[in-house]
């Protein structure tokens, strides 16, 4: 499989700190950041790249080369074969790639090359040729939802609708953020309808046709059922501004960036929701009644910050009682989503058991009556997200404020912790604790 790496941009943003070399060539830990991706791609067996240049491109070729070369920072050779697109008339993002179609015979990677990342690329696309759309984006959450671009999917993982930061979004929404890392079918150009004899050429006011990825080709696709978002907690930063590149720095070094790739097994924190997250009002059925205890969005931007995962696990009976839909279920836990992302915060995953074993309800649903393997105490939930994240359980957490919550940790192979219920601060207080005891180097 091909992958197309767009290094053509100016980075202005950082110029202050980096006036003379293109942004993909800052070092970190000696080495460009551009090479960090190259050495992800060729370790997975993506050797075959075509990076696309402009400014300041005679610095990239003359670094990588061909890359049958030898690396000038490590002594080390490339491992890969690069051929270059070099952009003498501006294309925008996407145009080098109506130029390129006729090499572009198959699915192709497609990176920006001015991002920290460290990701299995094996899983995505893998889910890719699953799905088989025209385009599957990598997205994840982060710590400013409220201005990201936002990816809105049904359950199928299709794309229903994409919001750039400067469009209204809903009320609550899905912490769900385009990373810049994809997988194309060919398919999508050819299917744009976009002339690739026009890209690069003045129309009749002189002005040049340009082709932008976002607004041209990837946004038109949202509720065509031809792109899907592949949600991933692994490590992709952009490192555009002086702080964001401090920040990308430090989890580099740290190990934070290499932990969250999802081939390396993982280490999480499981927390319950109600009680522990939120207040525990009963059984939670009206979205209004949904408050977040206080300290738990510091605690869980912590779990965030430290290179644990934070995974919520919950028994939710009412959907099996037929007293809340599953749509409504949904809503709230958007709106969880949403609370948190305002304060910097972010879950990565949730689970939820639907099920529940009495009978007897008026409005039950009779198929969700049953006793599963998922409902704490059992360890279904846990064990279901060890698959999915490649999470080492021992080296893992359960939190909750009931017995349940505790044996389901137990029965999974976690360390479990009972706080008490609707406390605020405790949540906080445990995660500082643990973290300062098993830090994710260990």
């Amino acid at each position: 499989m091909k992958t197309v790496i767009m290094a053509g941009g100016k980075g202005t943003r950082i110029s202050s700190l980096f006036k003379d070399i293109p942004k993909p060539m800052i070092n970190i830990d000696g080495r460009p950041v551009l090479e960090h991706e190259i050495d992800h791609l060729r370790e997975q067996g993506f050797d075959d790249i075509i990076i696309t240049v402009s400014h300041l491109g005679n610095v990239i070729m003359d670094y990588f080369g061909d890359g049958s070369g030898i690396s000038p920072a490590t002594g080390r050779p490339f491992g890969v074969r690069i051929s270059y697109f070099n952009e003498d008339t501006p294309l925008g993002n996407a145009g080098a790639l109506f130029k390129l179609r006729e090499q572009l015979t198959d699915d192709f990677l497609l990176l920006n090359a001015d991002a920290m990342f460290d990701i299995d690329f094996r899983r995505i696309v893998d889910f890719h040729k699953k799905h088989g759309g025209f385009a599957t984006l990598f997205t994840h959450p982060n710590s400013h939802p409220y201005d990201s671009g936002l990816i809105i999917a049904d359950d199928q993982h299709r794309v229903e609708r994409w919001l750039t930061k400067e469009e209204a979004r809903p009320q609550y929404y899905d912490n769900r953020v385009n990373a810049g890392l994809h997988v194309i079918s060919p398919g999508l150009l050819d299917d744009s309808g976009i002339d690739a004899a026009s890209v690069g050429t003045p129309d009749q006011d002189g002005k040049i046709r340009k082709v932008d990825l976002d607004r041209d080709l990837l946004k038109p696709l949202a509720g065509s059922g031809l792109m899907y978002c592949y949600d991933s907690p692994e490590y992709v930063k952009d490192m555009g501004t002086p702080e964001r590149f401090e920040a990308v720095k430090q989890d580099f070094l740290s190990g934070v960036v290499s932990a969250r790739n999802l081939a390396n097994k993982q280490k999480a924190f499981f927390l319950d929701r109600d009680g522990t997250i939120n207040d525990h009002v009963g059984f939670l059925r009206n979205i209004d009644d949904f408050k977040l205890i206080p300290g738990v969005a510091e605690a869980i931007r912590m779990i965030n910050n430290s290179g644990y995962l934070a995974i919520v696990v919950t028994n939710q009976p009412v959907i099996a009682r037929g007293e809340v839909t599953v749509e409504q279920l949904d809503e709230i836990h958007r709106k969880m989503a949403t609370l948190l992302g305002k304060e910097g915060a972010y879950i990565d995953a949730l689970y939820y058991c639907p099920h529940h074993p009495d009978r007897g309800f008026e409005g039950e649903v009779p198929e969700l009556k049953i006793d599963c393997d998922c409902r704490k105490p059992k360890p279904g939930m846990l064990l279901q997200a060890a698959e999915d994240f490649n999470i080492d359980l021992a080296s893992s957490f359960m939190i909750g404020d009931s017995e349940r919550d505790v044996d389901a940790g137990l029965n999974a192979g976690c360390r479990a912790v009972r706080i008490p219920a609707n406390t605020p601060d405790a949540l906080r207080q445990c995660v500082e604790q643990l973290l300062e005891q098993y830090p994710i180097t260990n």
